[in-house]
């Protein structure tokens, strides 16, 4: 009886160790789970975790984005319950929802069956990357036209010279030939000033003289401002500025604005180049009185190849990689380019740059 007795008294004991055991594992699954959701909630990519029957099991924070408030999410929330089917069926399924900005957005959703019942699915903005490579197909066609229309050229100008004897037409052929010439290569040069300034890394960083940074560029486009009958007013620095950065990008930038303005100028007219202390930067204003650009192209004209006028674009030779250089130029200074355009009545582009401190 006394030992008995004495496994009974033990029996709340042992219970007490059961319940402190089962309290322990309990905190232990859930700083676990804790654990798992944090890392779901780290992912850029929203995971959404359904179970057999269709309910919502879990979702991270970048799944909770798409709350249903806006269309946009009503379309992804749509498309979500349309694959979340698929999936708890057994299949793979997935598609791409467009949604129009703008910024036009693309949103990837995937979902996918998982062993034991219940479905993962997988929500990701892949709008970067469409762009992307929409950029990279544009490039290649572009790049491809530019250089094929010159080269094609010279072989047909080279054949026509072969059995030509009249002087004058052999020299007006030549003529021809050596503007095609200078065409693709002024292609072939845009490319690699803009390669080198894309993939060059960081831009040096030294003093670079205002003034005489503006007395270089109007220089610079002396010849061709000559040739388009058009006069570079290069107005006074108003006090002694200076600009830290690299200057062979700075000259680059500045002469592809100038030269677009003395391009789309008409005869007799002026492009008047400016600077002025800007806060901690310096502001490089490029103004003209030619065609300006329609409202409709203001937020694209910095892209590569694009061109407001594709026929006036093709007579001066423009390749329409001057602003897309601009633009990184601005970007490797710690600065920006904006335009301000009317119609029939000029352009103003202005680029900042980091001024060097004192």
């Amino acid at each position: 009886m006394g030992l008995l007795q004495r496994r009974t008294d033990r029996v709340p004991d042992l219970i007490e160790v059961e319940v402190r055991e089962a309290r322990a594992e309990l905190l232990r699954l859930r700083a676990e789970v804790s654990r798992l959701q944090g890392a779901l909630d780290s992912l850029p990519i929203g995971v959404v975790l359904v179970e057999e029957g269709g309910l919502v099991r879990t979702r991270n924070e970048a799944a909770k984005g798409f709350s249903g408030a806006g269309h946009g999410d009503i379309l992804v929330l749509e498309a979500v319950d349309q694959h979340v089917q698929h999936a708890l069926q057994g299949r793979v399924s997935g598609s791409s929802v467009e949604l129009f900005g703008p910024p036009l957005k693309v949103i990837d959703v995937r979902a996918i069956p998982l062993r034991g019942g219940g479905a993962l699915v997988a929500i990701e903005d892949v709008s970067e990357r469409v762009r992307v490579d929409a950029v990279r197909t544009d490039f290649v066609a572009n790049i491809s036209h530019e250089l094929k229309t010159p080269v094609g050229a010279l072989a047909v100008l080279a054949e026509t010279m072969i059995d030509e004897e009249d002087l004058e037409v052999v020299h007006r052929l030549a003529t021809k030939a050596m503007h095609e010439a200078l065409r693709a290569a002024s292609s072939i040069d845009d490319l690699l000033e803009l390669s080198r300034i894309e993939l060059g890394g960081a831009a040096l960083s030294e003093p670079v003289d205002v003034d005489q940074l503006l007395h270089d560029v109007a220089e610079r486009l002396s010849e061709s401002a000559e040739q388009h009958q058009i006069r570079i007013q290069r107005e006074p620095v108003a006090q002694r500025l200076t600009a830290m950065g690299d200057r062979r990008q700075l000259v680059s930038a500045l002469a592809n604005l100038v030269d677009n303005a003395v391009k789309y100028s008409d005869a007799g007219g002026e492009v008047h180049l400016s600077a002025s202390a800007d806060g901690d930067r310096i502001a490089f204003v490029v103004r003209d009185h030619g065609i300006g650009i329609p409202a409709r192209d203001l937020d694209r004209i910095f892209e590569r190849f694009y061109r407001v006028d594709r026929a006036r674009s093709r007579g001066t030779g423009g390749t329409g990689l001057g602003l897309a250089i601009v633009r990184h130029v601005a970007s490797n200074h710690e600065g920006d380019v904006r335009v301000q355009s009317v119609e029939g009545e000029g352009s103003t582009f202005t680029m900042r740059a980091m001024a060097a401190t004192a």
